[in-house]
């Protein structure tokens, strides 16, 4: 008779899947309802803690009611009533300590107050209860039962309920936060509107130009979080503009006249994290004859953009993670704690679930990270936003360059057929080249057909479906996690050497491809 248990790796995949799911959630809508119902249902079916509550406080008073559940009727949900101090749930509350119910039958302090014994299975049942805690306060606590008799261990279902614990408890502070400054909002001249039927000059003044539905998401999600100081991630191919939207982000939020301050964590030596990060003193190592503020002190008030947040190194990864939780650091060199004011923007386009799971991320840094993840569409996906971004960019760049340079209307066609693997940032490269190697004042298709020839190194262009590329093909812009020996040998050797053509159709500058050569020790 086969064996009953499930492989490990299977039971690490359903709870990615749930991470990523309640994660997904989140992202996708801030109200509390349907994300804690949803995020009850996935540890349900997909890890069997069944009949899951979220206790909270009732508005003007002390007691604390179920107000979210999952497989309870609406009659056991209003009877889920407690005082602090009242059976395991009020003793949770009181204490803010987690408490497991072994069996509850033999527990005299289970009430079983919302659901009778009998709607429950004929076996033994346990019961978990663990407190939503925010800043020394207990909001409230996340309940579920259990069959004790399972073959999953009782560690494994503690260590997932402790994060959708915490990801419940950021979807409510959330809201609070929300609904706080929404009277306030409506009334202050000061706060940028990003609706975009308004807002369309100002998005063009930074460059975020479309009207496509993909686009319009991702900036109705910057316009409801603008106002919060919570941490978003914002996620994406290579060249998608998360500068921009981070920028946005910014010049968005009551902290607009303070520092933005950008890290590029992709570019910095390892051994220089902490310092760059963090700052020293002076005499703190050798050269270090002045003290100097890190990054994150430069942008105290404001907002600190942690760009390629996926290429930090694990160390660093701890340190910041204490810094994010404390709210202050420590300077190389210095023992004392130093208070800093930051808005956390990270973005990358790695997939940082897939990095956890290789050791190469830390879990805890992602959560703390991906409260708010928002996702950028590539340019492939909003193909009706390829015209004004060329007029956009080209006006840029002729500006730039004193040039006063058009296209013909073929030349146009030819820029809106191309898939632009490398997005925007490869869309400027293009139009760039163009403006300065223009031999006239229009450009042709003849003109535009070459440049994109070059780009994709042989590939073909414009096909029936430009997004797939045939196999042979090189893949311009791979993301961080594909820059491995190989693939970086290949791009050398297809452009005879040429570092700066095979940074390009890797998605990286020169300087970070030269950071990888010297990282894999290629010479």
């Amino acid at each position: 008779m086969p064996s009953t248990t499930p492989p490990t790796e299977r039971l690490q995949d359903e709870e990615l899947l749930v991470i990523r799911e309640s994660a997904r959630l989140m992202g996708k809508s801030l109200e509390p309802a349907p994300v804690i119902r949803e995020m009850l249902h996935l540890i349900s079916e997909f890890l069997g803690l069944n009949r899951g509550r979220v206790v909270l406080r009732q508005p003007g008073s002390t007691e604390f009611a179920i107000r979210y559940a999952y497989g309870l009727t609406q009659q056991e949900i209003e009877r889920g009533v407690y005082q602090p101090g009242d059976g395991v749930t009020g003793r949770v509350l009181q204490s803010g300590e987690t408490a497991i119910v072994q069996d509850i039958d033999a527990d005299p302090h289970y009430l079983a107050r919302a659901i009778e014994r009998d709607r429950l299975p004929n076996e033994t049942v346990s019961f978990i209860a663990l407190p939503l805690r925010s800043e020394g306060e207990v909001l409230g606590l996340l309940g579920v039962h259990r069959i004790r008799g399972r073959t999953r261990a009782l560690a494994d279902d503690l260590r997932i309920l402790e994060i959708i614990a915490t990801l419940i408890t950021q979807v409510l502070k959330l809201n609070d936060r929300v609904a706080e400054q929404t009277a306030r909002l409506e009334n202050e001249n000061r706060e940028l509107k990003w609706v975009l039927e308004r807002a369309a000059p100002q998005q063009a003044s930074l460059g975020i130009v479309g009207e496509s539905p993909a686009l319009r998401h991702a900036l109705r999600q910057i316009e409801q979080v603008s106002a919060t100081d919570v941490t978003v991630l914002l996620l994406g191919e290579s060249g998608t503009g998360k500068e921009l939207f981070a920028r946005a982000l910014h010049l968005s939020s009551p902290r607009r006249d303070l520092p933005f301050v950008k890290v590029n964590c992709g570019a910095i030596p390892e051994n220089l994290f902490e310092s760059e990060l963090f700052g020293y003193e002076k005499g703190a190592f050798t050269g270090a004859s002045t003290a100097r503020a890190g990054y994150f002190e430069q942008a105290h008030g404001g907002t600190l953009f942690l760009d390629e947040i996926g290429d930090l190194p694990l160390a660093m990864q701890v340190k910041l993670l204490r810094v994010l939780q404390e709210k202050s650091l420590q300077r190389v060199g210095s023992r004392r704690e130093t208070p800093i004011d930051v808005r956390i923007v990270a973005a990358t386009n790695l997939d940082l679930q897939q990095q956890v799971a290789a050791g190469r991320f830390r879990l805890d840094l992602y959560y703390r990270l991906n409260i708010i993840p928002i996702r950028l569409p590539a340019l492939r996906e909003r193909r009706e936003d390829v015209r004004p971004l060329v007029r956009h960019q080209l006006n840029l760049i002729s500006q730039s360059y004193q040039r006063n340079v058009g296209l013909t209307p073929e030349a146009m066609e030819r820029l809106a057929d191309y898939s632009w693997p490398g997005n925007i940032r490869q869309l400027r490269n293009v139009l760039e080249r163009l403006v300065l190697l223009a031999e006239g004042a229009t450009i042709s298709a003849h003109e535009v057909e070459r440049v994109i020839q070059s780009e994709a190194v042989g590939a073909p262009v414009a096909s029936a479906a430009p997004h797939l590329p045939p196999p042979s093909s090189v893949r311009p812009y791979l993301p961080a996690q594909s820059h491995d020996r190989q693939q970086i040998e290949q791009a050398l050797a297809q452009t005879h050497g040429n570092k700066s053509r095979a940074a390009q159709m890797l998605g990286l500058t020169l300087r970070q491809l030269n950071y990888r050569i010297k990282r894999l020790e290629m010479g």
